[in-house]
């Protein structure tokens, strides 16, 4: 076994870091716990985007979408852009991936050697926003209130079949390396689909919170004369104002979604038991994290697309040789997570975005670095941008008012500080630092001509014989188990050279 590292990577989607007890929320983890308290924890870590497909394609490459052109859920990575599994593969190991990670065109392994199971979403252009149409008008395709009223025990639903399958191809992946002559250190990644709703989840998990105090949302819903334009246009894309749920829907829906946290607890912890049952666990780095977060109720707001902490804010925890149990307070960005990766590997990150985060690991060194993220999907009129600089957190979209939270001081963001004569100099200098780093215009030019090219060929692929994108994991029951001495690529140390079962 090489001197390097194992990676695995071990994906949520949509799970808010403010839910779990290592942030000092309140659902049961106990496997996250504990992976907490042996790694270090980054106490305020962002995603690029708070949506799947553009967040997952940045923390991949260390790019923003804006950089990507993954500017929503339906648009493609371009197959020129290094990834992470590119550097990695390139410097030696073996990379697969389980799971999810919304790859969007016919390229759906971008630098994995390996999918182990097809992905869960679309990867045509059937989810493309126009931005033509303007805020107001609503996709047929967008979320609604009905997938938070599903909400509840199902022992038989898409998701949570999909994740068994995710978990029972990685655990077999893992096990399968131990037993073969492979010498050449992995990396893994593992990304299962809860808990994005709808939360239909299985009974031992939701029994978990039988007579809990599930709580309600810390912020209530905020009136609509008194919203930020941007919630106004979620809640509407999202019917949560025409359609709301009543308080006993809202618990259930809060109840399942933390039931929901439970599995992903449970399934982690069947990867990490592997490990250790095969000997890998001290040489293998396991990173936690997840693609956004989940507003889960909160100032009247569900789903994620906003840069809100709720949605916006992600846990991100490293564990592994090398790596200081130690908490993080200063903000970080998953942008930054491919070129760590990479570093800790002893890989040539040239070609990612980001900075690595490795002295910060080892060392205890705090970073000292904006953090950016943008949202350039639906139900904005323009391109929104997020720098969260210290203490401060600055969001401009359009002709949107400006927002200027202070977290340390008002961690719900209940105070708009941009109104505030006595923040105007730290808005001005934030403001100055957006319009360095983004061009706004010649982003959403970008974005409006990505979507109509999409829609014109969505439209044309969506006419005639059609060839589907969504990768189709390869099966030769000739190779697996007992199937005799003549298969073709048996496992090396399940078969006898005269084949049948070792004596």
């Amino acid at each position: 076994m090489s001197d390097r590292p194992n990676i695995l990577l071990v994906m949520a989607d949509q799970l808010a870091a403010g839910v779990l007890p290592a942030y000092g929320g309140g659902a049961r983890t106990p496997v996250i716990d504990q992976l907490a308290g042996g790694g270090c924890l980054f106490e305020a870590a962002y995603c690029a985007s708070p949506l799947c497909a553009p967040s997952r394609a940045s923390l991949l490459t260390g790019r923003l979408p804006s950089q990507t052109g993954v500017f929503d859920n339906a648009a493609p990575l371009p197959p020129d852009v290094p990834t992470l599994a590119h550097v990695l593969r390139s410097a030696g190991y073996r990379t697969a991936l389980s799971g999810k990670m919304h790859f969007v065109g016919p390229d759906q392994l971008h630098g994995f050697e390996e999918r182990l199971t097809t992905d869960v979403y679309p990867a045509d252009f059937e989810w493309t926003p126009d931005w033509t149409l303007g805020p107001g008008e609503r996709p047929g395709w967008y979320h609604n209130m009905q997938s938070l009223r599903d909400a509840g025990v199902r022992d038989a639903a898409m998701q949570t079949d999909y994740d068994d399958e995710v978990s029972f191809r990685a655990a077999r992946y893992l096990r399968d390396l131990r037993r073969s002559d492979e010498q050449r250190p992995f990396f893994l990644a593992v990304s299962f689909t809860a808990p994005h709703d709808p939360w239909e989840v299985r009974r031992r998990h939701w029994d978990l919170y039988e007579g809990a105090d599930i709580g309600a949302p810390a912020v209530p819903a905020i009136s609509r004369l008194d919203a930020d334009p941007h919630s106004l246009r979620l809640r509407d894309a999202y019917l949560a104002d025409r359609e709301p749920l009543t308080p006993e829907e809202a618990g259930t829906a809060r109840r399942a979604y933390l039931a929901a946290v439970s599995e992903i607890d449970e399934r982690t912890g069947v990867l990490l038991e592997v490990l250790s049952e095969n000997g890998m666990d001290e040489e293998t780095l396991v990173v936690f994290t997840s693609d956004h977060g989940e507003m889960l109720g909160e100032r009247g707001l569900w789903y994620k697309m906003s840069f809100f902490e709720g949605s916006a804010r992600v846990p991100l925890i490293v564990r592994g040789p090398g790596i200081s149990p130690r908490r993080v307070g200063a903000p970080v960005s998953q942008l930054d997570l491919a070129a760590t990766l990479a570093e800790l590997a002893g890989a040539d990150p040239a070609g990612l975005g980001g900075a690595g985060l490795g002295a910060i690991l080892q060392s205890g060194a705090e970073p000292d670095r904006p953090v950016l993220a943008e949202y350039l999907a639906e139900a904005v009129p323009a391109p929104a941008f997020m720098i969260r600089r210290g203490r401060f957190k600055y969001v401009t979209c359009g002709d949107d008012p400006e927002q200027l939270y202070d977290l340390e001081a008002d961690p719900l963001e209940l105070r708009n500080l941009a109104v505030d004569d006595a923040h105007a100099e730290a808005l001005a200098e934030l403001r100055r630092e957006a319009g360095e780093r983004w061009d706004a215009g010649a982003v959403a030019a970008r974005v409006v001509d990505s979507q109509r090219r999409r829609r014109l060929v969505g439209a044309a692929l969506a006419t005639g014989a059609h060839t589907p994108w969504d990768h189709r994991p390869p099966s030769d029951p000739s190779t697996e188990f007992v199937r005799g001495a003549a298969a073709a690529n048996p496992r090396p140390e399940e078969l006898r050279p005269g084949g049948g079962l070792p004596a």
